[in-house]
């Protein structure tokens, strides 16, 4: 079985034979992003693959800001291409969690704290310890935290 490493470098490969200018030059930084994580520190290492994911998201989260910065400032053609970077790296990350699955995940977390004797607003740690091993790559952080603390105020 191939890492998510080997495959962004054979996709690579195949987007410089393919000549495709925007899916090389963003595995390039892609890649880039990869081993620096890895050498960082104080020794190299091998990144698994979930770490990978998490640099990955890292990026997409980079595209996504920087898209909506270039809007803000007029210059649309420079978005574009940031929102282009980020569905390039979008086909190498976990299918994100839809409204639904997120409400019940939340929905479940909050019971269980309940369960706990913990409620309201003050229930925001032990809710989000709850999700974040689960919605891990799968769903925006600040998303997250934003519809448990509307959740959390509605009890």
């Amino acid at each position: 079985m191939t890492t998510l490493k080997e495959r962004l470098r054979t996709d690579l490969t195949a987007g410089m034979r393919a000549r495709d200018e925007l899916r090389t030059g963003t595995l390039r930084m892609a890649l880039t992003a990869i081993t620096t994580e890895e050498v960082s520190g104080a020794e190299a290492r091998q990144l698994s693959d979930d770490e990978v994911v998490a640099v990955l998201t890292r990026e997409a989260k980079k595209r996504r800001e920087a898209a909506e910065a270039y809007d803000v400032a007029g210059r649309t053609e420079l978005a574009a291409r940031e929102r282009a970077e980020g569905e390039v790296l979008a086909d190498y990350l976990p299918q994100q969690l839809g409204a639904d699955e997120l409400a019940g995940l939340i929905e479940a977390a909050v019971a269980a704290a309940a369960a706990e004797g913990q409620s309201g607003p003050r229930a925001m740690g032990a809710v989000m310890r709850r999700l974040q091993p689960e919605t891990a790559g799968r769903a925006d952080g600040a998303a997250l935290a934003a519809a448990v603390k509307e959740r959390l105020t509605q009890v």
